[in-house]
């Protein structure tokens, strides 16, 4: 008896570049996704530890893996995120230190369906999660937001932010370089003066004096010293912790921990993120007095904010569940608007599709002539 076939992947092979997902997974697609989906489909997704392999090229060098796959015919697919951490390369060659590519393959078959770019989905990702959260654990009436870090992440946890909250009217920068946080604030004031909003940002060189004004804290540093100080933070602050993801990393104090109920994205958090193994070894506070979980927020099974005067902080060190659903909203975008279009699946300015049109202008050149020349004839 013959097998039966397998059944075939969703849509054709799409190259998804940093300028293509922006465009099919904007913030405000994300956000909704993940709230949605986290309660339904991550109990379906299986995610083995991340590998990390040291390279020899640096001793701070590394090759890290993220693999996950679905086990519900609702999410049909498997994936591997691969990340490169290099992070002299900002000194010595004025590169991102961190790079990463995603790819996507049917659950069934195994066929490859997708290579998006790594980067460009963590960064939308990442913001997303830290906003989810913030919708339940952040004040309703939060107006300052507080912006520690001007790195490539800052933008987007700004963005994400101010969707869920849009009673934001003021955000604040600050970097160790106050340079960066100068450029950030006036680049992002520039965009919100051209679109017509009112947004005021600006920035600061010295942070003890704006952590007391935040309604939400966020921060996105890779800092091995705690830089928030949590008897700084006012009543009902949210402080959103994104940037450590290692037991070495500490962006924020024992007593920001000891005066807020903490989230985190992940149980897995409890072991990588270094304010919480730091604090838990101290006896500050114990694996127990964490809050819950992303997931428990969505769906209900823990409580968010409990009154206007509660401190909350909200801890995320990303894992391949949030990846994966990122990962499938781009490629099933990328087919709509492909269908939409009649295009291919692939950026306008990636060299594969101005190859294409070149070879689909040529073949159309040829077909002119011989059309005049059969007419000459």
């Amino acid at each position: 008896m013959a097998l039966p076939s397998p059944p075939p992947a969703p849509g054709g092979f799409a190259f998804l570049d940093a300028e293509s997902i922006r465009r099919v997974v904007p913030l405000s697609a994300l956000i909704p996704h993940l709230r949605s989906s986290l309660p339904s489909l991550a109990a379906a997704v299986h995610s083995p530890p991340r590998s990390a392999f040291p390279l020899p090229s640096s001793p701070s060098a590394s090759l890290l893996l993220m693999p996950s796959w679905s086990s519900s015919p609702s999410l049909p697919y498997l994936g591997v995120k691969i990340v490169t951490s290099f992070p002299s390369n900002s000194t010595l060659h004025r590169l991102p230190g961190v790079h990463a590519s995603y790819s996507l393959f049917h659950a069934a078959t195994g066929v490859p369906i997708s290579s998006l770019d790594g980067s460009q989905l963590t960064l939308l990702r990442t913001a997303a999660v830290s906003a989810v959260a913030a919708s339940f654990l952040a004040r309703n009436d939060s107006r300052i937001l507080v912006m520690v870090g001007a790195g490539a992440l800052a933008p987007y946890l700004i963005a994400a932010h101010r969707i869920v909250r849009p009673s934001i009217e003021r955000v604040i920068v600050w970097n160790r370089n106050p340079d960066k946080a100068r450029i950030l604030a006036e680049k992002l004031q520039e965009e919100e003066s051209e679109a017509g909003k009112g947004v005021t940002f600006a920035y600061s060189e010295i942070l003890d004096e704006v952590i007391p004004l935040g309604d939400v804290v966020s921060c996105a540093t890779s800092s091995e010293i705690p830089i928030v100080q949590g008897e700084k933070l006012k009543p009902g602050a949210h402080l959103d912790l994104v940037g450590s993801f290692t037991p070495t990393m500490r962006e924020c104090d024992d007593g920001a921990l000891a005066r807020g109920r903490v989230f985190v994205d992940f149980e897995v958090a409890m072991e990588e993120a270094g304010e919480l193994v730091g604090a838990f070894e101290r006896g500050v506070i114990s694996p127990a007095d964490v809050g819950g979980t992303l997931i428990e927020l969505v769906s209900g099974t823990t409580a968010g904010r409990m009154c206007d005067d509660e401190v909350t902080v909200f801890k995320s060190v990303g894992t391949a569940v949030v990846d994966l659903l990122a990962a499938q909203l781009a490629y099933e975008n990328s087919l709509k608007v492909a269908s939409k279009d009649n295009q291919p699946c692939i950026s306008k300015n990636n060299p594969a599709l101005k190859i294409l049109l070149h070879v689909q202008k040529l073949v159309a050149d040829k077909e002119k002539y011989f059309q005049l020349a059969l007419a000459v004839l």
